[in-house]
């Protein structure tokens, strides 16, 4: 296979391996991701107006309770004020009246504040559901939309993260930030405004310690930023890790490398440890402090109102107010007015609720944080757009299954516009000279007619996977024409395209389900019958009847359960279930043993019979009778003629005869081995 521009899955220190778009932070806010997430909530913007406003009116009925309380204090039970409230007006004059009415609207307000809040709570958290929902099935359709070059990029891990972790930050922002915000300024908003018309120097008293507030959180935030920057880039490199050394641990544990992977690992572990580590000690250290400013501003209204209220006055420097201290007839200006006992409760029970908000304020900062943050990275992976894009206005092909290749030259490089540029007006000779360019193909030339078996040899990295992938169009070609079914592949629907061919690759990969939904592959319009007469002609119709639940029967994850042959076997019956009129077999028969071979070879006869078929092998006995072979070598087509023509000129071909049947006369058997029949006998 054709050495594809990969990045590398593995590192000596995966810690220090860059995370790329996984560093990303975020802004708290950022109006253009915002108002690009904003779009999701439109197919639910009914349940958001409602959401909003039983947040509104909830807010205003958390803040009755102590303002009631202070109505009961002091107008039952502390005697009647001067000037009674417009409440006190409208309740009984009885005090046990009036206090059980008042408890009455203490109790509506409580159930009010509770229905609104489960209202509130189902609907938003219904609603992050369904943005989770969407947004997950656009980034799965996105990531199926992109060309193989994508993946070559991007490891599976990062991408994983994007549609788990990532969507998993915004449903948080949908359900307990952006609303919960609005709840915490109303609720703030509602108890400022009640303060001030109570006292309004103890107001300015209460939120006196709001500076210092604001002055640690500023310097809590900055440490949180941090590790949350570190925890999402381990995060990312965990999965990644996991991902990759999972797959390969048949490898890890045949090398006996369990010690050097689970050190790598703690190592990646270790730094989202360090990461959560110091998160947690910012946040210990950030609510006790937050407690003691908040505990100050109450011990501070407690001391001056518990002064105004002995001496019947408040802070007689700031208003003026003429009282008379009691038994001594004296005369005396005060600045400011009374302040009652109730006024007193009410003002430790709303400092005591006005800090509550800020601390939780703090926590939909890091909401909002992490989900910009996730934002940038997942709308980033939405506006990557495909290197392969399809032609606005596609052209149909002729339906015959010919392939033809015109002066194909292909890297797998990323090129900018200068180097394409260079290549679209230089000759052959100075294409050969580019030295920053490492080209897999070079003026590949070739013609595969309707209903011809050809088959493609060479050494390995010579291109011959690449030219397959080409025609499917996986990978756009820098100079040179594809054409297939008698127009270009880049001028072609690519489904439609892609339907044409059947590809069986060395490696089968079966996905979780069944037999059947492996072999379907979603194509509801295979019958039974056609799926039976599929996996007949390929010789394992025989073996899936002998299974317990016989084509019903569950494949594991990669078809754990069965053997390398079998699901061979099952790949081919997938390709032939699905009629394509172009077959390609890709080393098919390379990791099967001899009697799977053997079963393969049997049904190829049948397999190939009236459509193209592209056979590449190292085996030559496999495609001794194609009828044409094309020998590749470093990226160029260097023979091409039948098996017989080929062995006359002596060439490349003859000679990697020679190499598997060095003592072997021209149509006798290798000496010590299985003879194998030629290719299509009974």
């Amino acid at each position: 296979m054709a050495r594809k521009k990969t990045e590398a899955t593995g590192s000596k220190d995966p810690a220090k391996k860059p995370a790329q778009d996984d560093e990303v932070v975020g802004k708290v806010y950022d109006g253009r991701l915002m108002r690009r997430l904003l779009t999701y909530l439109g197919p639910y913007r009914l349940q958001v107006i409602f959401s909003a406003i039983a947040i509104l009116i909830k807010a205003a009925a958390d803040v009755m309770g102590p303002y009631l309380v202070k109505v009961a204090v002091d107008t039952y039970m502390t005697g009647p004020p001067a000037r009674l409230s417009w409440l006190a007006r409208h309740l009984d004059p009885r005090p046990m009246t009036g206090v059980t009415q008042l408890a009455m609207l203490y109790l509506g307000a409580l159930t009010i504040s509770f229905g609104l809040e489960f209202v509130q709570t189902y609907l938003m958290q219904w609603t992050g559901q369904k943005i989770m929902f969407d947004l997950r099935s656009q980034i799965f359709r996105h990531l199926q939309r992109m060309s193989p070059s994508f993946f070559d990029r991007n490891p599976v891990g990062r991408l994983v993260t994007r549609v788990t972790s990532d969507v998993d930050a915004l449903n948080e922002m949908f359900t307990s930030g952006v609303l919960a915000i609005f709840e915490d300024v109303f609720v703030l908003a509602f108890i400022v405004i009640i303060m001030l018309r109570m006292s309004w120097p103890l107001a300015l008293l209460t939120i006196s310690v709001i500076p210092a507030i604001l002055y640690v959180t500023s310097i809590f935030r900055k440490h949180v930023r941090d590790s949350y920057r570190r925890q999402r880039s381990a995060t990312a490199r965990i999965n990644s890790f996991t991902q990759e050394y999972v797959s390969g641990m048949a490898i890890v544990q045949l090398f006996n490398r369990e010690r050097r992977a689970f050190d790598d690992f703690s190592t990646v572990n270790a730094e989202n440890k360090r990461a959560w580590t110091d998160a947690i000690f910012a946040y210990a250290l950030y609510y006790p402090i937050v407690e003691l400013l908040s505990s100050t501003a109450i011990a501070l209204v407690i001391w001056r109102g518990g002064i105004g209220i002995l001496h019947t006055e408040t802070f007689r420097w700031l208003t003026p107010h003429t009282y008379q201290i009691p038994g001594s007839g004296a005369i005396h200006t005060s600045l400011f007015g009374t302040v009652s006992v109730g006024v007193l409760i009410a003002f430790i029970q709303y400092a005591q609720r006005f800090f509550r908000p800020i601390q939780d304020l703090s926590d939909k900062y890091n909401i909002l944080q992490a989900a910009m943050a996730a934002a940038e990275r997942v709308f980033k992976l939405l506006d990557t757009q495909s290197e392969i894009v399809p032609p606005a206005h596609p052209v149909a092909g002729d339906g015959s299954g010919r392939v033809e290749f015109r002066d194909v030259w292909f890297t797998y490089q990323d090129l900018d516009e200068h180097q394409l540029a260079r290549i679209k007006d230089a000759s052959p000779a100075e294409l050969q000279s580019f030295a920053d360019i490492e080209w897999i193909l070079r003026g590949v030339s070739f013609t595969i007619e309707p209903d011809e078996t050809a088959a493609i040899v060479g050494h390995t990295g010579a291109g011959k996977t690449t030219i397959t992938g080409l025609m499917m169009r996986f990978y756009d070609i820098q100079r040179g024409e594809i054409l297939v079914d008698g127009v270009d592949v880049r001028r072609q629907d690519l489904t439609t395209l892609r339907r044409r061919f059947g590809v069986v690759l060395q490696d089968p990969f079966l996905f979780t389900g069944t037999i059947a939904d492996n072999v379907r592959l979603g194509s509801s319009w295979i019958t039974d019958e056609q799926l039976e007469r599929a996996c007949d002609e390929v010789n394992v119709g025989d073996f899936i009847r002998t299974l317990p639940m016989q084509f019903k029967e569950p494949v594991q994850e990669r078809g754990a359960t069965l053997s390398t042959g079998q699901k061979q076997l099952i790949s081919f019956a997938r390709a032939l279930a699905h009629a394509p009129r172009i077959l390609i077999l890709d080393e098919a028969t390379s990791s099967v043993d001899t009697d799977t071979e053997l079963r393969v070879r049997l049904a190829l006869s049948r397999m190939i019979t009236g459509r193209t078929s592209i056979l590449i092998a190292h085996r030559l006995s496999t495609i001794q009778r194609a009828d044409t072979i094309l020998v590749m070598h470093k990226g160029q087509l260097r023979e091409k003629g039948t098996h017989q023509e080929l062995l006359a000129q002596r060439g490349l071909y003859w000679k990697l005869y020679q190499l598997q049947y060095k003592d072997q006369e021209l149509g006798a058997a290798p000496t010590g081995d299985v003879r194998l029949e030629p290719l299509g006998a009974d």
